[in-house]
């Protein structure tokens, strides 16, 4: 398994799958518990095979020439500077948890490597070997169900669903919330994020953040724009701490700190 050190920038080619890999255990252990019929230990087996199974097809589906399943690490800086950040999510299941070392094996028997950073969230490490492969010319493919990966999608960052068997489109992100890809952060930003804890603005829902992405550029255009309501606008300037704060909880870093090359990811 990688450890911290600090990134190495060499030159590669190929395809870089980036696994989020409690994103796809998680995913994977709701379902054989909700059906297991077995001892506990019986049960982790039989998950840990099946997850080294997505993860076997996911290098088929892809073409990887380099892969990397990402853990995540303790506390990352989010939890530092909101307190409050997923602090309503509930908990990862005990018996996972402690067996989660099982299902590290699993993945590296199969040849991908491993990383458990330290103290960043696996969505950070994610964008920030994508972002880094695309400098060097890799198109990477993301596997994650996690929303919060949709602003990367680009010309060489692809984002796959394990679960629903396809890439996303940029249509799709349209059609899901009604406003463009490019426009998803300012979007979380002023409606927040129940399921991570985000704040957004007070009183601002989906449809009116919906409607303040689709008429104005930028959130200081909109306090100011006299054709919407005195109270959206009220709203919006009492509500720019929380904006400004959420601003940054939803968007992915790409400059974490490494240690290894995109060489040392390739699949043998």
């Amino acid at each position: 398994m990688l450890r911290n050190k600090g990134l190495e920038e060499k030159t590669v080619s190929g395809q870089l799958l980036l696994i989020d890999a409690l994103n796809l255990i998680r995913r994977i252990y709701a379902v054989d518990s909700n059906q297991n019929k077995y001892s506990e230990q019986q049960m982790i087996t039989t998950c840990c095979q099946r997850v080294a199974h997505a993860c076997k097809k996911l290098l088929r589906v892809t073409n990887a020439t380099h892969a990397i399943a990402v853990f995540d690490g303790n506390k990352s800086w989010r939890y530092h500077f909101y307190p409050q950040y997923k602090n309503s999510r509930a908990p990862m299941p005990t018996l996972l948890k402690e067996n989660l070392t099982q299902f590290i094996s699993a993945i590296e028997q199969i040849g991908v490597v491993v990383f458990a950073p330290d103290n960043d969230e696996a969505d950070d490490i994610i964008a920030t070997l994508a972002h880094k492969a695309a400098l060097h010319g890799v198109s990477s493919t993301i596997v994650s169900t996690d929303k919060g990966f949709l602003p990367a999608l680009s010309e060489n960052i692809h984002i796959y669903d394990y679960f629903k068997k396809e890439y996303i489109e940029r249509n799709a992100i349209l059609e899901r919330f009604a406003v463009e890809q490019n426009r998803l952060i300012d979007f979380w930003a002023l409606a927040g994020d129940k399921t991570n804890d985000i704040p957004g603005i007070k009183g601002i829902g989906l449809k009116t953040a919906q409607e303040v992405i689709r008429k104005h550029q930028n959130i200081a255009d909109a306090i100011s724009d006299e054709t919407i309501s005195q109270a959206l606008r009220n709203k919006l300037d009492a509500g720019m701490q929380d904006y400004i704060i959420s601003k940054q909880l939803v968007s992915l870093r790409t400059d974490i700190h490494l240690g290894f090359s995109l060489k040392q990811l390739r699949l043998c």
